[in-house]
């Protein structure tokens, strides 16, 4: 009997920038349609886009007509785009258990939706109609499968952890009816928040992408910092927190911009694992960078309370301080190494990028109609997708004027299209990782266990919230592997925050402190998706890579400690004055800590120095007077006696 050989997988350093989504990104791995039903598929998609953008204006419908709508149809494009499996792929075929599931599975949303009045009235009498209990079961688990194909299993694993729990400890028609049928379910403030903002912002972004302004960061970026020490990893630092505010996404973010910065690192000097390193830190960043923060901002305005401006504003610190840790890193390296920069004739010239600068007028826009607080969210990213849709025309006028050849950044209809395919195709991971999210807070819900967590951490840690605050780190990293940044900030939004909270964190302060550790689960080994990705463009160990990341974002490790025992630097109780107080001394502690980690200020840095150092950083991060002046006076012996000794071994030399 002959035997096929068996299939060789092929190394991520021969990958493209594709293949590489397609590995590290769920998302990317997509059914191929070709022809006719490709552009079905597009135009489904673009008018999904359009009918969101019109629902979250205009609509007056019950919350239970328009979400169980949006959640039908984002099931059946759901469908149309994500295989069972990466392997079960040919062009312009979809299996007919797909096809039934898609169906079977979005029909109940649609009966709900056109009979909500009925259901409500009914409340918990519809569990005593097997037909209603059988079509709530068949839409939860048609979505659950849709949640493995485009979301991965870990998050599964945590719904079903809790789902089985649930089932154990509560009537089974209960549980059925508050997951379904009630807004505590799949239908609570999740993808309450999906549908009424995050979409139109995701379409945005897709418009945005549109008009150029990724290279316009690019060479902004390069045009500001790409001649001095090891330009092009401060490069990959401003470029990757530009545009990662925009695309949400760490791994996507890693692997477009890591394509251009990576390799121009490694040309420069730094070792392979440091470039892919500094971009998967960098882009990982660009989710906690205002103003749109990825999508979950949205999410916390909501959970908390405030507007979303205010949430903008609150981040504003912490995402200076990670950034300013990187770039200081990325610099002492680069002096470490004796890195020279880009020679300045191969840059663009920042008076060249100045006639560029209505790219950033939808940006602008936006940030002024969301700060002056005038409009709804959602009225306010409309009016950015109008702008940006003129940015785009105004392009096509300038290259006109100028008989360029460079069309690139032109909007034309198929552009148009694109951007709402796009913008459809994005929003249907985000969605199902909010109605997973709603089961895993209507389970707790449901079985009063929010309490009973509360409960056993107050116990365990007994009372310090140090303690407590370690073990939510850890359940935020542990949950955050292979889990997208919006669900993942749900769920700790729904079990951990609360014990914060408890424990007596402040509310906003608890919130960010989730996020944050929800965030830098893509670059912590073991599961470090983006890290993994730069280490493939970087043709490098991919644990080393990870390990490196970890280092280079010590601030996202660091900083939510210091605001979970201290919020004024999140603006919570403090004066102007004390403002620019945490500022100056916070940077000063980034830079204390990255010079320790790194080992090189003027010279390589002894054991004993780099703890004094580190101590100090330490010291000048927590808010408080006692702790700045003693912080300052370690920091200030540390550097002066570095300075000393490397000026005396040069000297010598």
């Amino acid at each position: 009997m002959a035997f096929g050989k068996k299939k060789q997988s092929v190394p991520d350093k021969e990958l493209g920038a594709e293949e590489l989504m397609k590995k590290y990104d769920r998302e990317s791995n997509v059914r191929i349609w070709e022809g006719v039903p490709k552009q079905v598929i597009r135009y489904i998609c673009a008018a999904f886009s359009v009918y969101c953008i019109y629902v979250t204006l205009f609509s007056t419908m019950m919350p239970e007509e328009k979400l169980n709508l949006f959640l039908g149809l984002i099931l059946i494009i759901g469908y149309l785009n994500y295989p069972i499996s990466k392997h079960h792929v040919r062009p312009n075929f979809i299996p007919w258990y797909d096809i039934v599931i898609m169906v079977v599975g979005a029909i109940p949303f649609f009966y709900f939706a056109s009979h909500a009045h009925a259901i409500i009235a009914l409340a918990t009498r519809v569990t005593r109609d097997p037909k209603m209990v059988a079509m709530a079961v068949v839409a939860i688990l048609s979505f659950m499968e849709l949640c493995r194909r485009c979301v991965g299993i870990p998050i599964l694993c945590v719904v079903g952890a809790l789902l089985v729990y649930a089932f154990s400890n509560v009537r089974f028609g209960k549980v059925i009816y508050d997951l379904f049928y009630t807004t505590t379910g799949m239908m609570s403030t999740p993808i309450n928040v999906c549908a009424k903002y995050i979409v139109v912002f995701i379409i945005f972004g897709a418009f945005l992408e549109r008009t150029g302004i990724s290279n316009f960061f690019i060479n902004l970026a390069n045009s500001i910092a790409g001649a001095s020490s090891g330009g092009p990893a401060k490069v990959a630092v401003i470029s990757s927190a530009l545009c990662g505010m925009v695309s949400g996404s760490s791994v996507g973010n890693t692997v477009t911009t890591g394509s251009v910065t990576i390799p121009m690192m490694k040309r420069t000097g730094y070792k392979p694992e440091f470039s892919g390193a500094v971009e998967a830190a960098a882009s990982t960043g660009g989710q906690i960078m205002p103003p749109i923060m990825g999508a979950a901002a949205f999410l916390m305005a909501e959970y908390m309370g405030i507007p979303y401006g205010q949430v903008a504003l609150k981040a504003i610190l912490p995402a200076v301080l990670y950034f300013t840790g990187i770039y200081i890193a990325v610099h002492l390296e680069a002096k470490k190494l004796g890195l020279k920069g880009i020679p300045r004739e191969e840059l663009p010239r920042f008076r060249q990028l100045l006639p560029r600068i209505y790219l950033l007028l939808p940006l602008v826009v936006l940030v002024w109609l969301v700060a002056t607080n005038k409009r709804t969210m959602q009225f306010s990213a409309a009016v950015a997708i109008g702008i940006t849709i003129l940015v785009g025309l105004y392009n096509n006028l300038v290259t006109i004027a100028t008989k360029s050849q460079d069309k690139s950044d032109n909007l034309t209809l198929a552009k148009f299209i694109d951007a709402l395919e796009a913008g459809a195709k994005s929003t249907i991971t985000v969605a199902v990782a909010c109605a997973m999210a709603g089961l895993v807070a209507g389970s707790i819900t449901s079985t009063g266990l929010a309490s009973k967590l509360i409960t056993a951490v107050v116990t365990i840690s007994q009372g310090r919230i140090l303690i407590a605050l370690l073990l939510t780190m850890l359940c935020c990293i542990v949950l955050g592997m292979g889990v997208p940044t919006t669900a993942n900030y749900c769920i700790m939004a729904s079990t951990c925050a609360p014990i914060l909270i408890a424990i007596g964190v402040p509310q906003v302060a608890a919130h960010f402190f989730v996020f944050y550790f929800g965030i830098v689960a893509d670059i912590t080994p073991p599961v470090a998706l983006a890290a993994y990705a730069g280490s493939a463009i970087a043709k490098a160990p991919p644990m080393k890579t990870a390990f490196n990341a970890s280092k280079l974002a010590i601030g996202a490790f660091v900083v939510p400690y210091i605001f979970a025992m201290n919020p004024a630097m999140l603006l919570i109780d403090t004066t102007a004055v004390q403002v620019v107080l945490v500022v100056v001394t916070s940077i000063i502690g980034i830079f204390g800590v990255a010079a320790a980690l790194n080992g090189y200020l003027f010279k390589h840095i002894n054991p004993l120095m780099r703890l004094v150092l580190a101590a100090g950083g330490l010291l000048m991060l927590d808010p408080s007077v006692t702790t700045d002046l003693i912080g300052i006076v370690l920091l200030a012996g540390a550097v002066v006696f570095q300075y000393l000794t490397g000026k005396k071994a040069a000297a010598a030399a």
